[in-house]
């Protein structure tokens, strides 16, 4: 409507648009990288105009077409690779059908708090040496690392399943570790975000 679209507008305006957008990706509307790009925009969105423009070519309730067979799931693949250094995949991105991870004495972050997910299942497949991999994980995000092959480093599982939460995402861990370790916990919530009930936001790495 355009009496509003200089209003401001809510976070709970820009999560609808965000379900919107997920449920268009998931439809086969918008490819991933096109997701990428509008969720962007849209979580950086103040009024209710700029949030408009990203839904402008999809229809007003996506996916609310007559039900048919599921599409096809693409098999896309994200590779993240390190020798000594560190690399760090975090803030908006849309979680794969796989992801291959490989570091030999440096550190890799996967952070899953901002992440679209349009998938049920992800398999994460591990090659580490002597370096570190660190999951952050969100309630609904669940990790299996019974099937990591391990010869002298260590799997630390810090992330808790909470009663009454939805799992929205799988995440199944194999591959094999070294002298490293993989670490898997949840985000980290700072005293003002507790106090204002602020979302629980991504932060930047610390050692762990």
């Amino acid at each position: 409507m355009p009496e509003r679209r200089d209003l401001r507008a809510s976070h709970e305006d820009r999560d609808q648009v965000v379900e919107q957008l997920r449920v268009a990706a998931g439809d086969g509307r918008l490819t991933i990288e096109e997701l990428g790009e509008r969720l962007e925009t849209a979580l950086a969105a103040r009024t209710y105009g700029e949030l408009e423009r990203v839904l402008l070519d999809l229809p007003a309730v996506p996916g609310a077409a007559p039900s048919k067979a599921p599409a096809p799931v693409s098999k896309d693949i994200l590779r993240l690779q390190t020798g000594s250094g560190k690399i760090h995949r975090a803030g908006v991105w849309a979680v794969p059908g796989r992801l291959e991870v490989a570091t030999r004495s440096g550190q890799a972050i996967v952070d899953f708090t901002e992440a679209v997910i349009t998938r049920q299942t992800m398999d994460l497949t591990v090659s580490i040496g002597s370096g570190n991999l660190l999951l952050i994980v969100p309630p609904e995000v669940t990790v299996d690392v019974e099937s990591v092959s391990i010869r002298s480093g260590t799997v630390r599982q810090r992330a808790r399943r909470q009663p009454g939460v939805p799992i929205k995402l799988l995440v199944s861990v194999s591959g094999s570790i070294q002298s490293g370790r993989i670490v898997v916990r949840g985000p980290r919530r700072t005293f003002w975000d507790w106090l204002l009930r602020r979302p629980l936001q991504p932060r930047a790495p610390r050692p762990y």
